[in-house]
């Protein structure tokens, strides 16, 4: 079965009572439950994973391609804007990612619009709120579905 990392940073933990205005009432388990239902939906299994650290995050994507991930999407939150060391773990890794952000980084502060891992993604979702997640999971499975000999198939 074809496995997918989704990858939380800092804060997002506290999704659904933190600045709600940008990100919503739904809260990160709500979101990770819907995305493990997503994926087992389309025959895919998604694991989760929230960190506030960042060398924890590094690493857990270090590890993916040697656990059987075939793609990841990511939301660095704040480590966006600041993390080298994410971007060379993504680009190490050598899996295809997809990056995603709850709100639209663009329209927030001028700091907020610069993302270090951007020009090198598969695709970036953001400004969709919550479901952003699973539009990024579905590029991801397009993307894994195009690789597959013989598959001309769109996901429905």
């Amino acid at each position: 079965m074809t496995r997918i990392l989704v990858i939380h940073g800092p804060n997002l933990n506290l999704l659904g009572s933190r600045e709600t205005d940008h990100y919503g009432v739904m809260t990160l388990e709500e979101i990770d439950s819907g995305l493990v239902d997503f994926g087992r939906g389309h025959g895919v299994h998604v694991e989760t994973f929230q960190s506030n650290h960042e060398g924890e995050i590094v690493e857990r994507i270090q590890r993916a391609p040697g656990a059987g991930f075939r793609a990841l999407v990511i939301n660095p939150a704040a480590f966006t804007h600041t993390s080298v060391a994410i971007r060379d773990a993504l680009l190490a890794a050598g899996l295809p990612f997809f990056e995603i952000h709850i709100s639209n980084i663009h329209a927030r502060e001028e700091f907020r619009s610069r993302s270090l891992v951007s020009d090198v993604a598969s695709g970036i979702v953001m400004g969709f709120g919550p479901v952003g997640y699973r539009l990024a999971l579905l590029g991801a499975l397009d993307l894994l579905a195009a690789d597959r000999p013989g598959s001309e198939e769109e996901l429905s």
